[in-house]
């Protein structure tokens, strides 16, 4: 097992400095009355890839590529090897202005100020948050201040948590490549909790901060730049969502998050339910596969699967294939 964890650092580290800059997952706004975006994509790997490196080159965090690609293997997948690229996402139920934190998901969405004559858009980003006792909060707050090359002062629970593991943290952290914060943070209207870059960006898509929101270096970057000062943002817990595109009502299922109630998780089907009878007023003539819906819970793949008895499809049924790494169709751009 340690020697693997050696091999995925290494991999990790090395594509640091290997891969060009992101293109977010940016989308133009469905109607009011749809929460499905993007299309679901496949790559062939190289010999060299993993899927760190292929999660980082489209915009997805580690858990959903591993999640999308169960049976290959995470940082050796082989030459010629298909990879699944989870690009189909759901909007969370929230109002679409500012930024929306989905942790359930550990994903973040910005719904930028709409240029005029533009079309509005929504832009995607994989994020890591708060691990174990060290939760993300949920709350509505707004972004109070930006700092470039921000100085990390670490809590004293962190500093005393680092020392207990012989690590010990001075009480500021000056900008560099030893600060975790990156090279970009956004102050929240909440003490000690920021969105920011990261120095560790393997992690990006896991449960491992200490309750901050962290993007990759170059998501941030782009965030950064955009965002304003005042922006509102909701961090929310939304593990299943509901919603249309077109025709077709789509269900998305997470699993718990570590630290949360496990226990019969996937048999409670009753919020489930709620959101797919309130989903569905005024659109009866779309009948639903409940035996569906329950293979959706029980799954928790953690992306949109369509429910409604027209138009059924598997999220992957549809994926090109492309070659070198390189996505077929433009699910991201």
């Amino acid at each position: 097992m340690h020697t693997r964890l050696n091999f995925f650092l290494i991999f990790a580290i090395a594509a640091l400095a290997a891969w060009p800059p992101l293109n977010a997952a940016t989308f133009e706004l469905p109607p009011a009355n749809e929460a499905v975006v993007g299309e679901p994509m496949k790559v062939v790997a190289r010999y060299e890839d993993t899927l760190v490196d292929l999660a980082r080159r489209n915009s997805l965090g580690f858990d959903e590529i591993r999640h999308a690609n169960p049976k290959v293997d995470a940082w050796l997948p082989g030459a010629g090897t298909e990879v699944v690229l989870p690009t189909r996402f759901m909007l969370p139920d929230a109002p679409r202005e500012g930024i929306v934190v989905n942790i359930a998901e550990k994903r973040l969405y910005y719904y930028p100020k709409v240029r005029v004559g533009a079309q509005p858009e929504v832009v995607t980003y994989p994020i890591s948050i708060g691990r174990g006792d060290w939760k993300t909060p949920l709350v509505t707050t707004k972004i109070t201040s930006k700092v470039k090359d921000p100085t990390w002062y670490p809590p004293e629970s962190v500093r005393k948590e680092h020392a207990a593991e012989g690590d010990i943290l001075p009480k500021a952290v000056p900008p560099g490549p030893r600060n975790p914060l990156g090279q970009y943070a956004l102050h929240l209207g909440l003490e000690s909790y920021l969105i920011h870059g990261t120095n560790k960006p393997f992690g990006i898509g896991m449960q491992v901060t200490h309750g901050c929101i962290r993007l990759y270096p170059e998501e941030i970057e782009a965030l950064f730049q955009s965002v304003e000062v005042g922006t509102p943002v909701r961090i929310v817990d939304q593990p299943y969502k509901a919603g249309w595109q077109g025709d077709t009502l789509y269900l998305e299922a997470h699993a718990p998050l570590d630290g949360t109630v496990k226990a019969n998780a996937a048999q409670n089907l009753t919020p489930v339910v709620g959101q797919v009878i309130s989903a569905t007023q005024g659109r009866e003539d779309n009948p639903i596969d409940w035996n569906k819906v329950r293979r959706v819970v029980n799954d928790q793949a953690g992306v949109p699967i369509a429910i409604s008895r027209e138009g059924q499809q598997h999220p992957t049924a549809s994926t090109s294939i492309a070659q070198s790494g390189t996505p077929a169709s433009a699910a991201t751009q």
